[in-house]
Parts: C-alpha cells; structure tokens; sequence
C-alpha cells in the first residue's frame, strides 16, 4: 500500500472522534469506544495486525489509563475534601484579597501556579489541580477547563523536570553520535548538548507565545464568559499580562540557557509565582477596573457543569491562609521531593512497581503501574491527611470521598478507550508487512507533500503526535527520529527542528483528548469533551501559526547551524 493510502486509514480513527464529538457534540464516553473499533479496523486492514495482538496493545493502555484516572480522581479528591472541610472557602476569601478581578487570578493560576506544577510533575497534573482551584474561586466550569488546558503549553517541553526533552529524544543519541563522528565542527558533542541547544531554541519559540498567549486568553475569557460578550475588557489587562509573561520568562530562559532543559518551567513558575502576587497586592499593571462574570443567575447554562460551585461573590474565612493552602504546599513539596534524582527518591518510588510482561504473550507489550510514583497518589495521601489538618467531622469527609467516586464513571470509560486507542496507534509499527506505524505514516505523508515549507509545519506534528498520545514526551519520542531525517533530507538546522517538534507536542496539551477528558472530569464537565476541545483548537491554531513563523525565521538567521 503507498504511504498516502495508509495515512489515509491512519487518520480515520482522529476524524471518526472529531465528527462525533465536535460535530454530532457526542460525549467522550460514547465517541471514544467508536474511535477505539475503527482503530482496531484500521489496524487488521491496513497493518495485518491480528485480533489478540490488538486485544493486547488495547490491554497495555487499560493499565496506563489506570494511572491517570488515579491523577483525575486524586485532584477531584482534593477539591471536594477542600470543599468540605472550609479551607477552599478560606481561599476564595484571600484570593479577593490579592485580587478580586477575574483576569489576574487567572494569571495567577491557570498559568504561574500551573506552570510550577507542570515543571516539577508534568503528565497532564496542572489542569488537574489548576482548573478545580479556578472552579472553587468562582470561575465557570467551561472557563476554568479551558484556561488551564491552554495555559499549560508554554511550560511543558521542560515539564517533569525536563523529561519531554531529555526522554522524548532519547532514541536520537545514535544518531547525535554519528553526526559528531562525521562532522566534529557541529555546535554540540553529544546528546547533553543537543538537549540544551534544543531546549534553548525550544525557549525562543515559546517565548513570544507567552506573552501573545496571555493576552489572547484573557480577551477569549471575556469574549466567551464575559456578561459583555466582548474582548475588549480581557484586552485592557495586556499590561498585567506581559508584566506576568516577563515574570516567568526571565528565570524560564535564563534556566534554560545557563542550566539545561530540568529546571525552566519549575523555577520560571515558582519565581515569577510570588513576584506576580506581590505585583497583584501592590497593584502593579493592574486593571483599574474589577472584572468579573456577572452574577451565576445570568450565567449562560452551558457554562457551568456538575461539580458544586460557589458562586457568591462574599466569601469566609474558616482557617488561616497558610492551613488553607497547606494541602497545595505539601502537594507541590512531595512532587518536587519525587522528581529531582539528585535527592535520592525518585529511584526508590519508581522501582515500586505492578508490572505486566509480555501481555497475552506478545514480547514487547508490557506495561507497568508506578503506584507511589503517581501524582495523583501524593493528592490521595494529602487528602488524607487534610481530614486531620483540617479537624473534618466524619460526615463531612464521607460526602467528600462519596462524591469524587461518583465523579469518576464517565472519565473511567472515556479514557479507558482514549488510551487503548493511543496504544494501537503507537504499536501499530510492528506487523508482518514491516509496515511504517501509524503516526509514522502520517507525519511522512506530510513531510512528503511539505518539502521545503517543512520549517512552518514542523510544530504542527509535534502537536499532532500529542494529541493522539496526550503526551509531548511521547510525541518527541514518536517523532524524533523522523524530524532529525526532515532536518537532514532537506539541509535545515536540526536542533531548532527538533524544538519546533518539542514545542509543538507542548502546544498539543490544548487539545489531546485524553487531557481534555481529565480536564472536563474535574470540574463537572464530563460528557462535553467536544465543547471544550472547539475551544482550544483556536488558540492551538494560533500557536502552531506564530510557532512557524519563528522556526523559519530562526532558520534563516542561522542556516549553517546543523
């Protein structure tokens, strides 16, 4: 079969999920099952991939959708024990106090207090943990999903502590070492190197994106749930925006340029964090006026979900801020504890393991549960011991635990089949036809028909492969190859190719879907996956664009630079 007739049947599966969910508006747990069986179609016709071999692979992503659902229910688990317990009371009651306007606190956290969680945790933890605390400050559930899922972009090629870079382009250090070999004059020696060069590109291209971003967002936010319908009062905040941006971005490329690709996100967002508070407190590039939603009565319905929100505009404070926000700190402080090897954890969490060999008997399909590793079981832990924190009476914490369980049904069956759908995807390269996988077919086909306009659609498979993985890690992993042989074929600097791949699967988070299950999940939304992604494929549009043309611009000013 030629590589556009498989690239064909390679994207069957992506348009059968888009049409139901985005143009018939069905929910995730009624589109995904059918996305996942013309998956399975697709495979046993186009890749002569047998029944059990599938059943396999579809096996292999059961359990890693069991780690995410134990992320989803952990956060949802947070909010609603939060909830229950007054301490999210008592941080509405000091938000008001930094500021009541709804533009800054969306800065605040949908992009500098997640920023911070993507770059010690990564994996989809942010919108997790960011949207719910939106939620609890008074924000529409639609809103608070979206916000999150598209603020966490610029943060998350470094997230995890670098592993999108230092992982996802792992399988490129044969090919590093080769080009060394045969041309010792190249800008980098090894992959250590060629990560931080990547990285350093990868903070050129993210960098305008974080202040167009920002103010984008904040004119979308007032345009889509604003009482005025319009984007001009998210607009006027384009002062604060790019004081916030700047806040960020200096100790984000100043990271990334003098220390590597670990710890940009990380320090970006925990050091531009407290001196955008403190900006906030003093009133520095705020908005003179008090931005709000307008009163819930008045609040379109498709706006709000299921989760329980209050909506007063008056809130209480039942404990002080530093016990209210004690969960979050400890959340944060064990994920950083986890994530840095140098401390001497990590190696220990991520040795305990449930692990799955060669399932159903194929050699190669493994799987494993990283069960103390797992963000989400730090929130359960947390949880936990907020009932004693918090001095929680035994009825207020059984409602608490009752409703996160019954939160969890629909975003069970929906990522169940999401992910055993990514996992057909990514094995489909193994076949008795040798046949190139499915992503594979898909990117080469349209490598073949870019040629030399590559540089402007390079980030756009980045994006790609994050959408159908739910990973920039995986994307880079899944496309790192084929990016360094585009760079190669057509004489085009591989590292600003390769951060404009690392870069793209960043941008990706927007609209994966299996990100946007989790998102929609913990803020009540379950079952208006559609919804949402209609809204973040925009603002994914408009970075892929602007990505482009600084991939090509950086290109042009440094054409030698292989």
């Amino acid at each position: 079969m030629s590589i556009g007739f498989l690239a064909f049947l390679a994207i069957i599966p992506i348009l059968v999920a888009l049409i139901l969910m985005v143009g018939m508006r069905w929910p995730a747990t009624r589109a995904m099952p059918f996305a996942w069986l013309a998956c399975v179609l697709c495979a046993i016709f186009g890749w002569d991939i047998e029944i059990t071999r599938l059943a396999a692979l579809s096996l292999q992503g059961v359990v890693v959708a069991i780690g995410v659902l134990i992320i989803v229910f952990g956060a949802i688990l947070i909010l609603y024990t939060l909830e229950q317990s007054g301490g999210m009371e008592t941080i509405q009651h000091g938000m008001q106090n930094v500021s009541r306007d709804r533009r800054v606190q969306a800065i605040i956290i949908g992009f500098m207090f997640a920023a911070f969680i993507e770059g010690a945790a990564g994996f989809g933890t942010p919108a997790a943990l960011a949207a719910p605390l939106l939620l609890g400050l008074g924000f529409p559930a639609m809103a608070a999903a979206v916000v999150c899922l598209v603020f966490n972009s610029v943060p998350v090629s470094f997230g995890a502590v670098g592993t999108p870079i230092l992982v996802g382009f792992g399988f490129l250090k044969n090919n590093i070492a080769d080009a060394v070999q045969a041309d010792p004059s190249l800008p980098f020696t090894g992959f250590d190197s060629f990560a931080k060069i990547v990285g350093e590109w990868a903070t050129l291209m993210h960098g305008p994106m974080a202040i167009i971003l920002t103010i984008f967002m904040l004119g979308f936010l007032t345009r889509f749930w604003g009482p005025e319908r319009s984007w001009a009062p998210g607009l006027k905040a384009w002062k604060f925006c790019i004081f916030a941006s700047v806040c960020f971005l200096v100790p984000y490329i100043a990271c990334a340029w003098g220390l590597g690709p670990e710890f940009p996100a990380m320090l970006g967002g925990l050091i531009g964090l407290g001196v955008v508070v403190w900006g906030a407190k003093m009133g520095f590039c705020v908005p003179r006026d008090v931005w709000g939603f307008g009163p819930a009565s008045s609040w379109d319905p498709s706006w709000s979900g299921t989760a329980s929100q209050n909506t007063g505009s008056e809130f209480k404070a039942h404990m002080s801020q530093f016990m209210a926000w004690l969960p979050y700190v400890i959340i944060c402080l064990l994920l950083v504890i986890s994530r840095i090897p140098a401390i001497g954890l990590k190696g220990w969490l991520t040795a305990q393991q449930i692990e799955f060999k060669s399932i159903l008997g194929f050699e190669g399909i493994d799987a494993s549960l990283q069960y103390l590793y797992l963000p989400g079981t730090f929130f359960i832990i947390v949880a936990l011991l907020t009932i004693w924190l918090h001095h929680m009476p035994s009825d207020k914490v059984k409602a608490a635990w009752g409703e996160s369980f019954a939160k969890m049904k629909s975003p069970t069956i929906a990522l169940i089949f999401a992910v055993a759908l990514v996992s057909i995807f990514r094995g489909s390269g193994v076949n008795p036809g040798n046949i190139p996988s499915m992503p594979m077919a898909l990117a080469t086909a349209v490598g073949e028909a870019a040629g030399n306009i590559w540089p402007m659609l390079a980030g756009f498979v980045g994006g790609l492969g994050a959408f159908i993985t739910g990973s920039a890690t995986i994307s880079d992993l899944m496309f790192g190859e084929f990016q360094w042989d585009m760079a190669t074929t057509l004489q085009l600097p591989r590292a600003i190719i390769e951060a404009a791949q690392t870069v793209g699967g960043a941008m990706g988070n927007m609209i994966c879907i299996h990100n946007i299950v989790a998102a929609c999940a913990v803020v009540g939304l379950s079952g208006r996956e559609g919804e949402v992604l209609r809204k973040t494929f925009w603002p994914f549009l408009l970075y892929g664009i602007v990505i482009g043309i600084i991939c090509w611009v950086l290109i042009g000013s440094n054409p030698a630079h292989f």
